[in-house]
């Protein structure tokens, strides 16, 4: 039987709908002390259109709405770079401490020890599992832990007086690379990976000169392939005068198998959304440490966190840091959710989540390769990436991300990486269980089927959801941002 979205679903109006002059969600007694005259500067004068509604148009209005959304709690996730895994709910549970919880970020270095000592042991913990010198907790997301990478690697370089102006970027690197190098002054340098899907140490060489202040490289690719030249890489780069960057975001793919400091890599940024299961996107926020080589140290930013003689402390004296990057140190809940989760996996553990990872998508790879077309015929490793090449009758890969919303699925990530047309990227982290995995291949399989079937099918889908089909290049051009009372009058 199909599984997906059917039967019993709550629509719901907008709480404005629900409006009605006079009512309210709430009763209180009479006052029985004398009414404060406020000035009138300071009395808030009415919102136009404002909702009156009862407790219970409240209650279940917002109750309703929160049935409309998908995550990792309603079902399996598979989006392709992002590492979507499970967030064990013991994590929830540590970050919910009352004294980790309700801890200030102005409370004094002396009363803070126990989360100044939890924060060194995360950094602790991450600098060994990537094979850095040291790590910095500070950034507030992945990007802006590229940030801070390149900003360190660009500090670095001034030291020494250099003044190079570029940075070479694979196009399989992640997205948000040239950005980065771009926001730090840098030109960006396109390299293509070739056939293969991987970077060669040839074609490095050929683009290494003494005006190339960085390579920023994802390892593994948004291909799901491991670069296999990347110690060769390295040391291109590093005979050439420049550093390395490494994009953090896929290793959940090599945790407990390969440190990336140890195949030469100067600085990384860590996903904790992604590889440490932490809350992702609207449930977090993020966290983006940064893991540097030892030369990269004094370019860290302040403050960090340390141990000295009287426990924990934050160390300001930092003259060459490249500065705070954030109010405060981080956000220090996920960093209790991510402590906990490498606590309670271990080292063993943290290997088993690559080598499952890993597994489940060469497992996803292997049901679905002898229909969707594959481009890179190399192992995978923890995604796979195919595109719509082998579909009929004028169906592709947008006509099967809506479709399988119809089979209860949220699609995976589409149309990306761009080096692949009409890309279908899946990864379905170590958290899935095998009967999941088939229910998925099941419904990509007959979504296959349906293109030659009954194509019509897909190009109408979703077709039981509450909202069909929309107009995405109206949506993104013309978007209807706010409520305007007269609307609806």
């Amino acid at each position: 039987m199909r599984v997906g979205t059917s039967g019993l679903q709550l629509n719901e109006k907008l709480i404005f709908e629900h409006s009605d002059p006079g009512r309210r969600g709430y009763s209180l007694p009479a006052l029985d002390v004398r009414v404060a005259t406020l000035p009138p500067e300071l009395v808030r004068t009415e919102v136009p259109g404002f909702p009156e509604v009862s407790e219970v148009d409240v209650v279940r209005h917002f109750t309703r709405l929160s049935t409309w959304n998908y995550g990792v709690d309603s079902g399996f996730y598979p989006l392709g770079s992002c590492t979507m895994k499970y967030n064990p709910k013991v994590n929830e549970t540590a970050a919910r401490i009352p004294g980790l919880a309700g801890c200030h970020p102005y409370t004094p270095e002396t009363l803070s020890q126990g989360a100044l000592g939890l924060m060194y042991g995360l950094q602790t913990a991450l600098a060994e599992i990537s094979g850095f010198s040291a790590v910095t907790l500070q950034p507030a997301a992945g990007a802006h832990g590229e940030l801070a990478g390149m900003l360190m690697i660009r500090a670095w370089h001034e030291a020494k007086g250099n003044k190079r102006r570029k940075v070479l970027i694979p196009d399989t690197a992640h997205g948000t690379n040239p950005a980065t190098a771009a926001l730090c002054g840098y030109d960006v340098v396109p390299i293509a990976s070739g056939g293969s899907g991987v970077l060669t140490a040839e074609t490095v060489a050929s683009f290494m000169n003494d005006d190339v202040a960085a390579l920023m490289v994802t390892n593994p690719n948004t291909l799901g392939l491991f670069e296999s030249d990347i110690v060769k890489i390295c040391d291109i780069v590093h005979a050439g005068g420049g550093l390395v960057y490494c994009d953090g975001a896929n290793l959940n793919a090599l945790m407990g198998i390969a440190r990336p400091g140890d195949l030469g890599i100067d600085a990384m940024h860590f996903n904790l959304h992604k590889t440490f299961a932490t809350p992702h996107g609207g449930g977090g926020p993020g966290s983006g440490p940064v893991g540097v080589a030892e030369k990269l140290i004094p370019y860290l930013p302040k403050p960090m966190v340390v141990k000295n003689d009287q426990g924990y402390g934050l160390d300001f004296d930092r003259p060459q840091s490249i500065g705070r990057l954030r109010s405060f140190y981080g956000n220090f809940g996920i960093m209790v959710r991510a402590w906990a989760y490498i606590l309670t996996m271990g080292g063993s553990g943290l290997k088993q989540a690559s080598e499952m990872a890993v597994l489940n998508a060469n497992y996803i790879r292997a049901r679905l390769e002898p229909v969707y077309n594959l481009p890179h015929k190399h192992r995978s490793l923890h995604e796979v990436v195919f595109n719509d090449a082998n579909l009929a009758n004028d169906c592709h890969t947008l006509d099967v991300a809506k479709r399988l919303i119809d089979y209860g699925y949220h699609p995976p990530t589409i149309y990306f990486p761009l080096v692949v047309k009409g890309a279908i990227m899946i990864e379905p982290t170590e958290t899935e269980s095998m009967e999941t995995l088939d229910e998925f291949c099941d419904a990509m399989l007959a979504i296959a089927r349906e293109s030659q079937e009954n194509p019509d099918l897909l190009h109408a889908a979703p077709t039981i959801t509450r909202v069909q089909r929309l107009d995405e290049t109206a949506a993104a051009r013309q978007p209807c941002l706010c409520w305007n009372p007269a609307d609806f009058v």
